[in-house]
């Protein structure tokens, strides 16, 4: 990774946690309760950039334009909410489940030979 994208991205970064600070309370503690989850569980793209961080906070921002609740716009249960948005995404826990697969597939192989 080239020191320009790095810059860039800190840039991008920095722009977006201001957007965050620019919210009503209620959504800041929302979002960043979901922006924890997402970077525990996953999705893997996650770590290509701000992508799905950058859809939330717009949602956020309409549903506090429009004076919504955080609540009436994800629902009472927020890692449902999250849980729906990285659905058919990839994520760490795959990856996870993936490799004790492979590595209990070749033990028993190997026990086998």
């Amino acid at each position: 990774m080239s020191i320009k994208k790095i810059i860039e991205g800190k840039r991008e970064w920095r722009a977006h946690v201001s957007r965050v600070e620019k919210l009503p309370k209620d959504y800041q503690i929302v979002y960043k309760e979901i922006q924890k989850y997402l970077f525990k569980v996953g999705p893997v793209e996650l770590n290509e950039g701000i992508g799905l961080l950058s859809e939330i906070l717009g949602f956020f921002e309409e549903g506090a334009a429009a004076g919504k609740g955080v609540l009436d716009v994800t629902g009472t249960d927020v890692a449902a909410f999250c849980d729906a948005l990285i659905g058919d995404s990839k994520t760490y826990a795959d990856l996870y489940q993936e490799s004790i697969q492979q590595h209990v597939d070749k033990a028993m192989k190997n026990m086998k030979d």
